[in-house]
C-alpha cells in the first residue's frame, strides 16, 4: 500500500473491480480528489462517477456493435457528397438516420447505377443506427449467399437464421451484381420473408424492379420477394454519375492541362 492509498481506498478498488465497474475503478480517486476540491458532497461524488461509468459503458458498447457489424469500410453522412448527387434525397436521407424507421421495422432500399454512393450512405445510415443502440448485420448479397450455402450444408442454417433474427437491422448490399442459383435465390428469399414485419432491411441495388428476375431467376419468387420489401419502405434513388467515373475525367482533364 502506497502513502497516498488508504485501507478505504484499496478496499473500493477492490469491489468496484469485483463488481466490474472498471472506470469508477480507475477513476475513484482522481474524481474524489476533484470533490474534495470544489466541495463537493458525497452524492456529488457518486454521481459524477456513475456518469463516467455509463459513458464510458456506452462507448465500449458502442465499439462492440460496430465490430459486430463488420461494415467493409467506416463511412458516416458527413462525408457524403450529396453536391455530387443531387437526385439523392438529403432532408429524407437525414430523417432516416434518425432511426425510426428501424424501430418500425420498416425497410429502405437505395437504387441507382454502379459507383453513386449506395453503399456509403447505406454504411453511413447502419453506423448511425449501431451508435444509437441498435444491432446490426452487413452482408453484401452474394456473401451472404455464400453463407447460407455453406451453413445448409454444414447443417448449421437454423444456428444462422436465429443469430441473424437478433438484428434490429440487416444491410443486403449490391443485389443485383451477380445472380444468384436457384437455392441461393430461395434461401435469399427465406431471409426476406422471416424479416418482414419483424426486423428492418435496408437493400442497395442497381437494379430497376422489373429486372430483379435477373438476380432471383422465378418471377413467382421476384415478385414475392418486392411485395414484401416494398410493404411499408423508403426509397431513395441515386440517379447521378459514378463518382470513381467523375473521379476519372477529372484525372484525365488534369492531365490535359499539364
Amino acid at each position: 500500500m502506497t502513502k497516498t492509498e488508504t485501507k478505504s481506498t484499496v478496499l473500493v478498488k477492490h469491489h468496484l473491480k469485483t463488481l466490474k465497474l472498471p472506470t469508477m475503478h480507475s477513476e475513484c480517486e482522481k474524481t474524489a480528489a476533484r470533490a474534495a476540491k470544489d466541495n463537493l458532497d458525497h452524492l456529488a461524488c457518486l454521481l459524477a462517477l456513475c456518469e463516467l461509468e455509463l459513458v464510458d459503458r456506452e462507448r465500449r458498447a458502442a465499439e462492440r456493435r460496430l465490430k459486430a457489424a463488420r461494415f467493409p469500410s467506416t463511412k458516416t453522412l458527413d462525408e457524403f457528397d450529396f453536391a455530387a448527387q443531387p437526385s439523392i434525397n438529403k432532408p429524407l436521407v437525414l430523417e432516416l438516420a434518425k432511426g425510426d424507421w428501424i424501430d418500425k421495422r420498416e425497410t429502405l432500399l437505395i437504387v441507382g447505377a454502379s459507383g453513386t454512393g449506395k453503399t456509403h450512405l447505406a454504411t453511413a445510415l447502419a453506423t448511425a443506427a449501431c451508435l444509437q443502440g441498435r444491432k446490426v448485420r452487413f452482408f453484401r448479397v452474394t456473401e451472404l449467399i455464400t453463407t447460407m450455402l455453406e451453413a445448409r450444408d454444414e447443417r448449421t442454417l437454423l444456428r444462422l437464421r436465429s443469430q441473424l433474427a437478433k438484428q434490429h437491422l440487416i444491410v443486403l448490399d449490391e443485389l443485383g451484381y451477380v445472380p444468384a442459383s436457384k437455392a441461393g435465390a430461395e434461401l435469399l428469399f427465406d431471409l426476406i420473408g422471416s424479416a418482414y414485419e419483424r426486423q428492418s432491411l435496408l437493400v442497395t441495388t442497381n437494379l430497376p424492379f422489373e429486372n430483379w428476375t435477373e438476380v432471383l431467376g422465378s418471377e413467382w419468387l421476384t415478385g414475392a420477394a418486392l411485395d414484401r420489401l416494398t410493404h411499408r419502405c423508403h426509397i431513395l434513388e441515386a440517379n447521378g454519375e459514378s463518382y470513381r467515373l467523375q473521379d476519372a475525367k477529372r484525372r484525365r482533364r488534369s492531365r490535359i492541362k499539364e
